[in-house]
């Protein structure tokens, strides 16, 4: 174990100086990501030999694992979880990139509307902690790597910058499109051809064969894996991308290679991924049915294939559904637009049925449950899903569901109160909050209108950049301003100018964030954005435990 400042082990899970080691990862894997640009791959698998073996790394990684990820309190095969200060120290010592995987459990989780069921694959702890080691070195190295018009699976991107880059390919012109998904992707992956493509140093592709060949335990049955990746592993994400890695490249490649027509097919040609959908673009019919027909090649090489049923070409002018959004292209007058069309994304009708189905069932469930437990369970669903479509034309939309609530919730008060005339019902649980006199209200709890958010469009993220890039002013910027950022939170990072209260280390991409209240609710202290500060988890669970002296820290020779 490298003896050098800032890799030496600590005794105490609690006294580590996290803020350190977070520096001294992210400068390594600054330098990964600069290498892969340059195309210097000696230094690149120099120095993630070094991050694979580094104490901070481990340290890191065992700590996404067992305190940060929503899992943590999953177990594997081994029954391993929910792991103590003592225990996690333990396991970084232990962690060891030549130690062979063990099967993952399967655990089958509903997809949502359908009878069928999706298999998940949970890795034990100590292969999980592994795979995020593994993952912190392969990142940097494939985000300087991957194509401009992938958006899934990524730091930094999300379905709204995928979205963005859609009505940037059209806005000008409509096109044809072929909406496709591809079938079982993370369960079809070809093994051979992922680690061909993987292409990485000989340790490192034993280890990630070995996740790949580790089989499942379902029920106590054991069954091999000659194929696909682990859905639930750390991982399996960004294998998935790298599995998918090269089919903007494919398209752009047949668009050369046509002869005397490369210049008509390569104009307006435009493939955008997220995950495993993607959406090919350009304004003749032709050329997106030869793209077809390149990618299901293409695909062939990695085992998979495109789904039927959800693979279908269309036009722009009669709308196509991408993640959870319609988008559609209207004829219009010339006094409307120069074009004679517009461009108009808003939510799509399977989104907003599932929604209102959802908020429905809740209020069913709490039909003689406390107003501020109705509240309580009604405030996230909404507000999840008017962040999520708040940067597209949802105002209508917005209305149409803000009056279905009401209705549902006035019924839900007179089933209260039958012998109770529909006046008082009204006045008993609606009340005043700024001018609007009809808000659903209990005390200082109440429910947040769909049409009282405001439509902020949302800004794409540039082309190849990357939070390894090391612009951090650029990053933290685009934080605060996050479609699915709540203005509360948007607010704190701007008051804190996108730094950690209490390390002082600039939030990233994937940090789990919590609200501290600086003078505590028990003494009197309020829930207002004075009395309130923005902290890393990890960061909020220090500050309520022994508090560290960082200065102090800084000066510890470890």
């Amino acid at each position: 174990m490298s003896k050098t400042r800032g890799f030496a082990p600590q005794s105490e899970w609690n006294k580590v100086n996290w803020r350190k080691l977070e520096q001294i990862l992210f400068k390594l894997q600054k330098r990964i990501y600069q290498a892969s640009q340059r195309g210097n791959v000696r230094v690149v698998r120099k120095l993630q030999r070094l991050l694979i073996k580094s104490w901070t790394a481990k340290m890191i990684a065992v700590r996404r694992v067992t305190q940060e990820n929503k899992g943590k309190k999953t177990a594997g095969i081994d029954g391993v979880k929910a792991l103590t200060g003592k225990k996690r120290l333990a396991l970084v010592a232990s962690l060891e990139v030549y130690r062979k995987a063990q099967p993952t459990r399967r655990v089958w989780i509903p997809k949502p509307g359908r009878e069928e069921k999706r298999p998940l694959g949970i890795p034990t702890m100590y292969d999980r902690a592994l795979q995020a080691l593994a993952k912190m070195a392969l990142e940097p190295e494939w985000e300087a790597k991957f194509e401009p018009n992938t958006y899934g699976f990524r730091p930094g991107r999300s379905c709204h910058d995928a979205i963005g880059a859609i009505f940037t390919a059209i806005c000008k012109k409509p096109k044809w499109v072929l909406d496709a998904d591809i079938a079982k992707c993370f369960d079809k992956i070809n093994h051979d051809a992922l680690l061909k493509k993987l292409n990485t140093y000989p340790s490192m592709r034993r280890l990630i064969k070995s996740w790949l060949k580790a089989g499942v335990m379902d029920n106590g049955t054991f069954s091999s894996t000659d194929e696909g990746t682990p859905q639930g592993g750390v991982i399996s994400p960004l294998l998935a991308n790298i599995a998918l890695h090269g089919m903007e490249s494919a398209i752009w490649n047949f668009a050369n290679s046509v002869w005397k027509k490369k210049g008509h097919y390569k104009r307006g040609l435009t493939l955008i991924r997220y995950a495993d959908d993607f959406v090919i673009l350009h304004q003749d019919h032709k050329v997106v049915e030869e793209c077809l027909e390149v990618i299901n090649k293409w695909l062939q090489d990695m085992g998979l294939e495109l789904k039927p049923s959800k693979t279908k070409i269309t036009h722009t002018f009669e709308g196509f559904n991408f993640l959870g959004f319609n988008i559609r292209q209207y004829e219009v007058g010339k006094h409307h637009s120069k074009q004679g069309f517009k461009t108009i994304i808003k939510p799509s009708k399977e989104s907003i049925q599932k929604h209102y189905g959802q908020l429905s069932n809740v209020i069913n469930r709490y039909k003689a449950a406390p107003q501020e437990a109705l509240i309580r369970q009604l405030k996230p669903i909404i507000r999840g899903w008017f962040l999520y479509y708040k940067t597209v034309c949802s105002k209508e939309t917005f209305s149409k569901l803000g009056n279905l609530l009401w209705n549902k919730l006035q019924r839900w008060g007179y089933r209260r109160h039958p012998k109770k005339s529909k006046t008082w019902v009204n006045k008993k649980y609606w009340g005043t909050v700024g001018k609007d006199n009809w808000t659903f209200k209990k005390g200082e709890s109440y429910l947040p209108k769909h049409a009282n958010t405001k439509i902020v469009r949302h800004k794409k993220v540039q082309d190849t950049r990357s939070p390894y890039d090391g612009d951090l002013i650029y990053w933290s910027t685009r934080m605060q301003k996050h479609p699915e950022m709540t203005s509360s939170i948007g607010k704190l990072l701007k008051r804190q100018e996108g730094k950690c209260a209490h390390c002082g280390l600039t939030f990233r991409d994937g940090d789990l964030t919590e609200k501290h209240h600086i003078k505590p609710r028990a003494l009197g202290g309020k829930d207002n954005d004075e009395n309130l500060e923005l902290l890393h988890l990890h960061c909020h669970d220090a500050k309520h435990g022994k508090k560290i002296n960082l200065s102090e820290l800084d000066d510890n020779p470890f």
